[in-house]
């Protein structure tokens, strides 16, 4: 019966059995082709091979039951459908042979254009053209090398170099140029080439043909640039792709036939208008390949008015009907416009809020949606700066911007160059006439991309896009030497390792480093743009955006500050507290010499002597910090880290008084100091004699924080102002260390506050995993709990942070066994769950306990909703990050749901 149910199991569908809605089934692609074929747009018939017929296939290394039978009944239901037959001699019936996951993964798999040409078959393809014997060669010679790349792992390169010949033996740079003859002579070159790298004759059975184009689109799913893609955009390695079958219509059969792209608004800028590329006489690889540049978009009135009209109108219900910016791909067949793809476009961050703005106001989405159309990563990226320019910086080059952003940095034309400089920390650009999907690793690895050739649509261009890289592409003025390492531009020629910056908004070309300044996102959330009195629709659309997310969110969102500056800068940003306040960064600087005098005192009144010494200076510290978050919550960590971190290093201070002695200098103060740091020298600082042990071990020091604190806090009072001080902690494993601390800290709260009005909670940082399983009991004692998920990591995994991310990181990242860096976003499983049941134990002792986290998490926009799901109260981040927290903390209640406002 299992078996039975395995054969009878649907794999394959007619587009007009599918929808928008079966991405997970039918892919993107093949959801959207469905889709338009049910609103009665004009697409070439066709079916599409499930993802799970690819699961399938990936799983076992073979086809599924079943799979080869429906595809042939589909096959056939599409000949008749045509009247004709797949690789006919007479009237061939071509298909192409497209991929299609869920999630857009532009470039990163396989397609077959062509499918069922073959020696007999293009004659056909010619006398069907009208004798057209320059388009039927220029097909076959396209399928032998897609087909010769995509299946057989032939090299791209020995195709193209076959073309280039050609091109030379005619004299033209143009493939436009090449005809009938000279493209039958080509094929025959990619013969001889597919012979030599296979062992085989070109397939000329049109079924074997499409047959092992299906498997090569299913094993493209785990090629080493999709996993890349995969990894950079977390899409999930499990889903698998979707195969489309579809008729081929062509836009290489002269100067009335053409291919494009087109976008329903500007995916740059979000401006409203007609934006796209389009290519004469060429066929749609042409397009995202950008081996030619295309012309605008707009030009097509001019060359086929009928065919502009009526993508115009498509393009507009299109867009009605998804409600959102639709990317399109379209041929044009003599005149006869067809529709070959739809989706919601990737767009730049810049745009994104733009257009989910003008949908507001356009009526199609509510301001929820809006909310969810943009994200934390999007807005992080409109805030970095952009170029100062002044007179002194002339561009020598200007394409198109494809991608905004203002990026410097050294040229490279390889992705291996690209990788190799990166990982020594140097910014790069990398440079081509083209990118290509086996260019990934580069592009990741690059400040910014250079190409020139291609448009909006090349491949660059949606690949920077889709990963906010900034991207100048089809700057035509630039000539790229790759093998020579070098470009040439307006009589000048740019070297390997000279510098460059590139303007992504602009499409300009600098020679040099441009400086930068500030963004007007930067700008606004610092208060020096308002947005109700300004004419920048970006500015606007964010304040809109940002002012529903904090109306809808539940989360506060606190910052990580350690002196009054930082705090102010802050507030400016939307911080509702301070969530982590670090009392170490107060013993540094010309502070050293007390710490010094603390570590290497021997009777108690030394001791008490170097703490009364540093409590003024704490205290001021303090003073600054709540008289910045006049009314707002602070909360101070007590000391943390070892002691003798404020000591020089033991391989220094050994060096320093071995040479002072050989001088015969007094060293007895350097001499006290190396013996203390041996005696205090750990082999894992990490798990040694820090945070509460420090303020058990060493009488006075944490009370002299406590009374730092207070007194800071009743001064500030006194003067007029609020100050709300939350203490906190650190390191706490069992409930008796913090039961420990507490006696002590409300003896001096009491004495110091008396009848101030002043108010001190006391309580813990959960960052042993011992703590969070103990959270219950240690509830009893904490006011609140701050999850320290830096340290929870760390100890949770086994990882020393500083030493692996560098080691072993980039491996595990490319085995999959981590998606992500787990300090980079929250562990869910692991370290998520510590942080659950500590939450849901510790509310559970103390119902109205307080929950917040201090760790760097706290500013990551899927770790905000993980957060939100579990019920803390806050997050704090650095002061940069706050407006992608408060972003995101609002995007969390509306995709779980809710609509409670805080």
């Amino acid at each position: 019966m299992a078996a039975q149910e395995t054969v009878d199991h649907k794999y394959v569908y007619d587009f007009s059995e599918g929808n928008k809605e079966l991405k997970d089934l039918l892919g993107g692609k093949g959801a959207n082709l469905a889709e338009m074929t049910n609103l009665g747009l004009p697409v070439p018939p066709g079916f599409t091979i499930t993802t799970e017929a690819c699961q399938a296939y990936l799983a076992t290394g073979r086809e599924p039951d079943g799979l080869a039978g429906q595809i042939e009944a589909h096959l056939e239901a599409l000949e008749r459908e045509m009247g004709k037959r797949l690789g006919d001699s007479q009237d061939p019936l071509l298909v192409s042979v497209r991929s299609g996951a869920k999630f857009s993964m532009p470039g990163m798999m396989e397609t077959v254009l062509n499918v069922g040409l073959n020696d007999e078959s293009v004659v056909g393809l010619s006398a069907q053209a009208g004798q057209n014997d320059r388009f039927a060669w220029d097909s076959y010679r396209r399928l032998i090398q897609m087909f010769g790349k995509t299946v057989c792992e032939v090299p791209g390169e020995e195709f193209e170099h076959a073309l280039d010949e050609a091109k030379h033996a005619k004299a033209t740079h143009n493939d436009l140029d090449l005809d009938a003859d000279d493209l039958r002579g080509l094929v025959d070159a990619y013969k001889k080439i597919f012979l030599k790298h296979t062992g085989r004759e070109f397939p000329q059975q049109p079924r074997e043909q499409l047959d092992l184009a299906i498997r090569a689109v299913f094993e493209s799913w785990n090629a080493e640039r999709a996993v890349l893609y995969r990894r950079q955009e977390r899409i999930p390695a499990d889903l698998g792709t979707a195969v489309n079958v579809v008729t081929m219509v062509f836009g290489n059969l002269g100067p009335d036939s053409g291919t494009g792209v087109a976008f329903t608004r500007d995916p740059a800028s979000g401006a409203q208008g007609i934006y796209g590329d389009y290519l004469a006489n060429a066929q749609g690889e042409d397009v995202v390949a950008g081996i030619r540049n295309t012309v605008p978009l707009q030009e097509l009135e001019q060359l086929d008015k009928s065919s502009y009209d009526e993508l115009l109108g498509i393009m507009a219900r299109l867009e009605e009907h998804y409600k959102d910016l639709c990317d399109i791909e379209f041929t044009i067949e003599r005149g006869k416009l067809w529709m070959l793809q739809t989706r919601v476009g990737k767009r730049t961050a810049a745009a994104a809020f733009v257009i989910a703005g003008q949908l507001v106001d356009e009526g199609l989405i509510d301001l929820d949606e809006a909310l969810l159309r943009v994200n934390g990563a999007q807005l992080a990226q409109l805030m970095f700066p952009r170029f100062q320019l002044d007179h002194e910086f002339q561009p020598v080059a200007k394409g198109i911007g494809a991608s905004p952003g203002a990026a410097s940095g050294t040229v490279v034309f390889t992705s291996a160059r690209a990788v190799e400089l990166a990982a020594e920390g140097e910014s790069v650009i990398l440079v081509r006439r083209e990118t290509n999907p086996d260019d990934l690793n580069g592009m990741i690895a690059a400040k910014g991309i250079l190409t020139s050739r291609g448009g909006k649509t090349s491949h660059a261009a949606v690949v920077a896009r889709g990963m906010g890289k900034t991207c100048v592409s089809g700057a035509d003025e630039i000539e790229v030497n790759v093998p020579a390492k070098r470009f040439t531009v307006a009589g000048q020629t740019v070297t390997e390792g000279d510098v460059v910056s590139i303007d992504g908004t602009t499409g300009k070309v600098y020679l040099g480093e441009v400086p930068v300044m500030p963004s007007e996102v930067v700008q606004y959330f610092e208060g020096s743009l308002d947005p109700e009195h300004i004419d920048n629709a970006l500015v606007r659309a964010v304040h809109r955006i940002m002012t529903h997310a904090d109306g809808k969110r539940r989360l506060a969102v606190r910052t990580n500050a350690d002196t009054g500056a930082d705090a102010a800068r802050a507030r400016r940003f939307g911080a509702e507290g301070i969530g982590l306040c670090r009392t170490e960064h107060m013993f540094l600087g010309d502070r050293r010499e007390l710490v010094e005098r603390l570590i290497l005192a021997r009777a108690p009144g030394e001791r008490e002597a170097a703490l009364a010494a540093l409590l003024p200076l704490q205290r001021a510290d303090f003073e600054e910090i709540f008289r910045e978050m006049d009314g707002l919550p602070v909360t101070v960590r007590l000391i943390d880290p070892p002691l003798h971190e404020f000591l020089p290093p033991l391989e220094q201070l050994a060096v320093n008084v071995a040479v002072a002695q050989e001088r015969g200098e007094d060293v007895a103060k350097e001499e006290a100091l190396l013996a203390a740091v041996r005696r205090m020298h750990e082999e894992n600082p990490m798990l040694g004699l820090r945070g509460v042990r420090l303020g058990l071990v060493i009488p006075g020091l944490f009370a002299m924080q406590v009374r730092a604190i207070a007194e800071a806090a009743v001064s500030c009072a006194r003067n007029g102002g609020v100050a709300k001080p939350e203490i906190m902690v650190p390191l706490v494993g069992a409930v008796q260390e913090l039961e420990t601390v507490r006696a002590e800290a409300e003896k001096i709260i009491a004495e110091v506050v008396g009848d101030s009005g002043v108010e001190v909670l006391i309580g813990t940082m959960i960052e042993v995993p011992r703590a969070a399983l103990t959270a219950g009991q240690i509830a009893e004692a904490a006011e609140f709990f701050s999850f320290g998920t830096n340290d929870l990591t760390q100890m949770g995994w086994g990882f020393s942070r500083d030493d692996v991310e560098g080691a072993f990181f980039w491996r595990y990242l490319e085995l999959g066994i981590f998606g992500i860096s787990p300090f980079e976003s929250i562990d869910r499983d692991g370290v998520g769950r510590l942080v659950r049941i500590a939450a849901e134990e510790g509310r559970a002792a103390r119902p109205g306990l307080k929950l917040g986290v201090c760790g760097e998490h706290g500013g990551d926009p899927d770790s905000v909703h993980f957060f939100h799901e579990v019920g803390l109260d806050y997050v704090s981040c650095s002061p940069f990050r706050v407006p992608v927290a408060r972003l995101e903390a609002g995007r969390a209640v509306v995709e779980s749901g809710g609509s409670d406002s805080r």
